[in-house]
């Protein structure tokens, strides 16, 4: 890539006036793929295993006048038929004076790993009523299930509660290290069907057929000495994988020998992201531009006719106002380029997003625009 700089030399006396500049490209050509690998589970997860969610309605107690009060029923009712549990029946007005309990609402994330009889799961709270804050509450023995209809409580969650954000102390978590919730029975997720097969999914962005079909490749070239096709990849997101007859009894050297087999790094699908809060910008793939002139408004230049000989006092500044990136062809080339030249003009964060969502609007930007 060659980079050619032209400037205009002089001595600045006043502020800069404002005007145009122009950023030329003549963009560069696409460049050839890098030849890295990562492993098949640094872009793969074993179908599955997925996180599952446990939610459930609790009682914060122990509140310093900050709990749920008065006659409001959604927070009130809830709290009466939860008493009347433990053969302690009251009346809406009795709970009405009630301000050191507050009915919360529940939720534990379950990891895609699975977990065991006796796990501790982290427990989100977060209240349903009046409360005005939950700091120094403590969760009274509550049960837990998964959203389906009709669950039976898989744990029980107990401890005292962390505000995490002060701004926020109608929420907060009970740590697992402090009680949080207790699983009562096994939950694990299983990999391997009767027929002795597991599913490979590809995370995204990695997830397409040249992908899936690359891998299933990879795990036969490997197994080849089985004289089987043991792997085929059946959609864009999914490769099936057989496991061998004299590995099924004990199938965990099988799969991890498969999931450390070495991918080569593919093209990616031309992707941009943008937040735009941070105004950051990611890229993925190869993400191309077509020729195009940008006229951008904000550098500032100065310049004195003819340029005097430079002194401490007054010393001669050198402002560019025009970046040119060639390569001599007219195909176009890719945004790395567009930005590595707006950095040089010190183009703002600010400006850098307005002029990439322009280019998508006006189809010279070759790639699926996120803006979030």
């Amino acid at each position: 890539m060659t980079v050619r700089r032209k400037y205009q030399t002089g001595i600045v006396k006043r502020p800069a006036v404002a005007v145009a500049a122009i950023v030329a490209l003549a963009l560069l050509a696409a460049r050839p793929p890098c030849a890295l690998a990562v492993k098949i589970a640094d872009i793969t997860r074993i179908g599955g295993q997925q996180t599952n969610i446990l939610t459930g309605l609790g009682l914060v107690y122990g509140l310093k006048g900050t709990g749920d009060g008065g006659e409001f029923s959604a927070a009130i009712n809830p709290l009466r038929e939860m008493l009347s549990k433990f053969n302690d029946p009251v009346t809406v007005k009795e709970l009405s004076t009630a301000s050191n309990v507050a009915v919360v609402a529940l939720l534990a994330t379950v990891p895609a790993n699975g977990v065991h009889a006796g796990d501790h799961l982290d427990v989100n709270v977060m209240s349903l009523g009046a409360a005005t804050s939950l700091k120094g509450g403590r969760l009274f023995v509550s049960p837990m299930r998964t959203a389906l209809p009709n669950s039976s409580p898989l744990a029980l969650a107990e401890g005292p509660l962390t505000i995490e954000d002060p701004s926020t102390p109608t929420g907060g978590v009970i740590r697992a290290s402090a009680g949080g919730a207790v699983m009562e029975i096994e939950l694990q997720a299983p990999v391997i069907d009767s027929t002795g097969r597991f599913a490979l999914i590809l995370d995204e962005p990695s997830a397409n057929w040249t992908t899936a079909s690359t891998i299933a490749n990879i795990i036969n070239d490997s197994e080849s000495d089985s004289g089987q096709t043991l792997a085929v990849a059946v959609s864009a997101t999914e490769i099936q994988v057989t496991i061998p007859k004299n590995e099924r009894v004990h199938p965990d050297s099988f799969i991890s020998r498969i999931q450390r087999l070495p991918v080569p790094m593919l093209p990616t699908e031309a992707r941009v992201q943008i937040d735009t809060k941070t105004n950051t910008i990611i890229i993925t793939g190869d993400v191309e531009i077509s020729p195009v002139v940008i006229t951008h408004k904000g550098l500032s230049i100065s310049t004195i006719n003819p340029a005097p000989l430079a002194t401490p006092q007054n010393p001669v500044v050198t402002t560019h106002d025009v970046v040119s990136v060639g390569t001599g062809g007219s195909d176009g080339g890719n945004l790395q380029d567009l930005i590595s030249a707006m950095e040089m003009l010190k183009v703002s964060a600010e400006d850098r997003v307005e002029i990439i969502s322009e280019l998508y609007k006006t189809g010279k930007l070759h790639a699926k625009l996120i803006m979030e």
